[in-house]
């Protein structure tokens, strides 16, 4: 199997209790790749501008097993850049400007040697990018997207049919209810089950993530990491997401009790990214770190 991801590189300003951190790497495809690459071999397609500072194409670099030849560079062109504030208990945010830069312009294209990915994860960008990019993997045996509440307000025909076309839908529950207008998750999430795909994930923060599969229910809570260690939750959920999807790739079973396994990777994978700014906590991590807090997770959930 191979898994490749599309989405949005960024430049970040960030602004948290317990400090700052001015234009570091960010965007959905980075974290993602940032954090797959933990447990395996990822290919990612993005786009920046010529004002992408050459440290974050270091940073990438430093992440061996992400492929960068789908990262196209343009000449004229500026980053998509992101600044937020989050409030004291971190689960509020701010958003403090959004420049959009390349994510204005046309999509990057995929390379030839990419073509023949089976797993493909449509990270945050606009609905109509996510579904012409999908459209390009004849041999995909898995699709999950992920989205946010800018497309369900301005482009919700176009993630409509986004969603039919997908196998699995990775939403937090805010954007779940926005969608559905349904408050409860499970509920909302059958919902969205009628719309096409064969399972959706809640995203609940602080509070875990919930898998609704048409052949059952899983519940993982979030690692507990301390607030106190707690640095910076941007890129969290795209962390996530990169666990989850670099798991199924690498175990190649995608039934229902393997993704049941892979939302607890992607709990202890997305833990890491918390405890520092950017894509620093991900920086070292790998398949024993991840092994550990893995097998500390699936202790403290056991029951009887």
């Amino acid at each position: 199997m191979s898994l490749i991801v599309t989405g949005t590189l960024g430049i970040d300003t960030v602004e948290t209790p317990t400090g700052s951190a001015e234009r570091v790497p960010g965007g959905s495809a980075s974290y993602f790749c940032a954090a797959a690459s933990a447990q395996g071999p990822v290919r990612l397609v993005g786009a920046v501008g010529d004002d992408w500072p050459e440290d974050h194409r270091a940073a990438l670099s430093a992440f061996p097993q992400v492929d960068l030849a789908g990262l196209e560079q343009r000449s004229g062109s500026r980053t998509f850049a992101w600044g937020g504030r989050y409030l004291e208990n971190m689960n509020e945010r701010e958003t403090l400007f959004t420049e959009l830069g390349v994510l204005e312009e046309a999509p990057p294209s995929v390379p030839a040697a990419f073509a023949d990915s089976t797993l493909v994860f449509l990270a945050n960008s606009h609905p109509a990018v996510q579904k012409s990019f999908l459209e390009q993997f004849a041999q995909r045996q898995l699709s999950v997207v992920d989205s946010m509440d800018l497309w369900i307000n301005i482009a919700k025909p176009e993630l409509h049919s986004v969603i039919e076309s997908v196998d699995g839908v990775l939403f937090n529950d805010s954007e779940v209810q926005q969608l559905t207008g349904i408050g409860n998750p499970y509920s909302a999430a059958q919902e969205i089950l009628e719309m096409g795909p064969s399972f959706v994930i809640v995203k609940k923060g602080e509070h875990g993530a919930v898998l609704v599969h048409r052949d059952g229910i899983a519940v993982v809570p979030a690692y507990p990491v301390p607030l106190e260690g707690v640095v910076d939750p941007t890129g969290a959920g795209d962390s996530f997401a990169g666990g989850f999807m670099a798991y199924l790739e690498r175990t190649g079973d995608l039934g229902f009790e393997s993704l049941r396994n892979a939302l607890g990777w992607g709990t202890v994978t997305a833990s890491f990214t918390l405890e520092q700014f950017g894509l620093d906590g991900l920086r070292g991590l790998d398949l024993p770190k991840l092994t550990d807090r893995f097998n500390r997770l699936v202790e403290i959930t056991r029951l009887g």
